[in-house]
């Protein structure tokens, strides 16, 4: 069976981020992609020029008009804008019974912020307790919990379990904010923790690199129905795609990752 994914994000014209990434990662995994825009941004590889929001009630219809038609077995969110956006998705998700990946976009990766801070607390108090699996990266994590950014592994696995102290089924931790020559990730559940390691690779190429990972591992979710077996086969394909970056040539910033780097051998 091919899963069905939905998207629920922003688009990013420069087709690094946002809903073009989550499309091709999705593709790329084996799913069919499907994608409700939260946001119309104005960007490319240097950063984010402006943002225009879609009204919440048209989100809302985005998404039920998939459910409404199609069966969806996984939903990735990525970039919601502000709490009104945040209200609506909750509310039309609420009840389906279908994993949801959440990747809590804030900042996008030249700094500017896709998040209003105002939104922030609707996010951790709506949305997180609905997410199956939540993949904040180590600023984003902070925010959600308001304290400083973890810098060692001991304070990721204390960040981790506060997260998922906030009510989602489980925490991929994304440790790629850490210092040094290693990559980790730490998965947390109830069952456990689970360190993903990896080697740091050397870009400069990582736009959309929290987008990927998460449409991928909402793929993986559907294909596998387990969520160990998805974040492995997850945490290889974005090392893949950031290890195919360089081969691509978009852009005088940020680079994309290349989603497809399996394709090209």
């Amino acid at each position: 069976m091919i899963p069905n994914i939905l998207s629920i994000a922003g688009s990013d014209p420069s087709g690094g981020a946002g809903i073009q990434a989550d499309i091709k990662a999705i593709s790329a995994n084996g799913g069919y992609a499907m994608a409700a825009i939260t946001a119309l941004t104005v960007q490319n590889t240097c950063g984010v020029r402006d943002a225009r929001l879609m009204a919440p009630d048209l989100v809302a219809a985005q998404v039920t008009a998939v459910f409404d038609d199609i069966r969806v077995d996984a939903v990735k969110i990525g970039m919601l804008g502000d709490a009104a956006i945040v209200r609506a998705v909750a509310e039309v998700l609420a009840g389906r019974d279908v994993p949801v990946v959440l990747d809590p976009v804030m900042v996008a990766k030249g700094g500017d912020r896709l998040l209003a801070a105002e939104a922030v607390a609707a996010l951790r108090d709506r949305m997180v307790p609905q997410a199956t699996i939540i993949t904040p990266n180590l600023p984003e994590a902070a925010d959600l919990l308001d304290r400083p950014e973890a810098r060692d592994r001991a304070e990721m696995e204390t960040q981790a379990r506060a997260l998922l102290h906030l009510g989602c089924g489980a925490v991929l931790l994304k440790g790629g904010h850490l210092g040094g020559t290693d990559s980790p990730d730490l998965f947390l559940s109830p069952d456990g923790a689970h360190w993903l390691e990896g080697p740091r690779l050397p870009t400069a190429n990582t736009h959309g690199t929290g987008c990927t990972l998460s449409a991928a591992l909402a793929t993986q979710l559907a294909l596998c129905g387990q969520a160990r077996p998805a974040i492995d086969a997850t945490k290889a394909y974005i090392q893949g795609a950031i290890r195919g970056a360089d081969g691509l040539c978009v852009g005088r910033g940020h680079g994309p990752t290349d989603n497809f780097f399996a394709f090209r051998g």
